[in-house]
């Protein structure tokens, strides 16, 4: 039962900070005002409300007493009621009032005067709506009716407007100023998440520079030294490993030459083909380290990029299901690149290829299916490794060197989206592409 209740809790509870946040300041003022006015109402109001009418009934029924009297100076009674109690009084005689009263349960001085005329036993007709400060009332005697107007006053209190207003302009003015504060205290971390999200995008940002609250700055503080080292641990690796692919230049040209002094034909192609294959690696290799490194974001239309990567392949054996113009901010020739190795890979090796394109809430899908070999479920995760190749044999054939998945899902990760091999519907391999926005 508890676990229900919590889990019904969250679902109704907003899921930001600020609006709950918010509701923990506002929550318990809206129940201090409502159990203050319930208490004043009850208490003071509407008692007071009673008591008042209670009196103007008694009031009106020692009137009417006193008027049916025969020696009662009926004149005198009617001056001293409009002079004294303000209380405008006209008698009908012979005559009954036939208006039907329109009961309005709602209204709190309707109950009221309808309780103490009933606790009289009058018969009565009342209007607390016709006139704006002035209540009316007939009152029937006998043959004869009284029509009485009543300031309102003498039936309700007014100082329950004060009250209103008193009670309700602190509260908005707290709630207002709470509202200031928390967009205050929220707006850092706002402002550490978005600089989270983009760096985890790969985009390149300025030095974060932490505000708010101690606890808020400290998480900063340490953000941005975390970005600071994983750029220093990344640009060392870069640089090391293009140093080490620069280095590796000078003896592969030496063998090279040195092969040319060789007559063995045989024993020339062997050692051709290997330096071949390490001469594309370092070539590889080099090209995507020095366009990452330089590359800066930039707004382009996703479809348009799908489409000119498709128009260099056999468009024949390619189906591309893309949804309207979607513009991203990323590095567009890294995932044109990516795009590229997918697509080549799965040239290579199949003869029907389809590419859908989706936009979903908060990220975009790119599905490339293939009716290719495919590639078998235990050496899926293996794939993305540098220079790792399943069947050799394949591998030479297609001239492949083992950095196109593992490019590949260096610049997918690097913009902060995920890459995942499955199953293809037409019988091969199907990639998934997923990139946040």
């Amino acid at each position: 039962m508890f676990y229900g209740l919590s889990k019904f809790l969250k679902q109704i509870l907003p899921k930001q900070l600020f609006y709950r946040s918010l509701l923990i300041v506002a929550l318990p003022i809206i129940i201090l005002q409502i159990t203050i006015s319930v208490v004043f109402l009850d208490s003071l109001w509407i008692k007071t409300n009673v008591g008042m009418t209670r009196a103007l009934v008694g009031e009106i029924k020692t009137f009417i007493d006193s008027y049916n009297k025969e020696d009662a100076d009926r004149n005198f009674l009617e001056n001293t009621f409009e002079e004294h109690l303000n209380i405008d009084v006209i008698y009908f005689q012979n005559k009954n009032f036939s208006d039907l009263m329109n009961e309005k349960w709602y209204s709190p001085i309707d109950r009221s005067l309808r309780r103490e005329l009933k606790s009289k036993n009058l018969n009565y007709w009342f209007d607390t709506s016709k006139f704006k400060n002035t209540v009316n009332l007939k009152i029937q005697n006998e043959n004869d009716y009284f029509e009485f107007f009543i300031p309102r006053e003498r039936l309700t209190s007014t100082s329950v407007r004060i009250f209103a207003l008193w009670i309700t302009l602190p509260a908005i003015l707290i709630v207002a100023i709470a509202i200031i504060f928390l967009k205050n205290q929220t707006r850092p971390i706002k402002k550490l998440a978005e600089a989270s999200k983009k760096f985890g995008r790969g985009e390149k940002i300025e030095e974060f520079i932490p505000s708010g609250a101690s606890e808020i700055r400290q998480a900063g503080y340490e953000f941005e030294k975390m970005r600071k080292r994983i750029l220093r641990h990344l640009n060392q690796r870069s640089e090391m490993l293009s140093g080490i692919s620069h280095d590796l230049r000078t003896p592969l040209t030496r063998m090279k030459l040195q092969l040319a002094l060789i007559k063995d034909k045989n024993l020339i192609d062997r050692f051709s083909s290997d330096i071949d294959e390490m001469e594309k690696m370092l070539n590889e290799y080099l090209q995507f380290s020095s366009e990452s490194n330089k590359e800066q974001n930039e707004k382009f239309e996703f479809n348009e990029l799908i489409q000119s990567t498709i128009t260099k392949f056999n468009n024949d054996i390619i189906k591309f299901n893309g949804d309207d113009k979607f513009y991203f901010i990323g590095r567009k020739l890294s995932i044109q690149r990516c795009l590229n190795n997918l697509i080549e890979n799965s040239a290579k090796f199949a003869n029907k290829i389809e590419i859908n394109f989706n936009k979903l809430k908060s990220n975009i899908l790119i599905n490339i299916e293939d009716d290719g070999p495919g590639i078998p479920l235990q050496e899926r995760e293996n794939v993305f490794k540098p220079f790792y190749k399943i069947d050799k044999s394949r591998s030479e054939k297609s001239s492949s060197v083992g950095l196109g998945l593992s490019i590949s899902s260096d610049i997918i990760r690097s913009h902060g989206g995920r890459i995942e091999l499955g199953d293809s519907k037409l019988g091969g391999l199907k990639v998934v592409i997923s990139l946040p926005f």
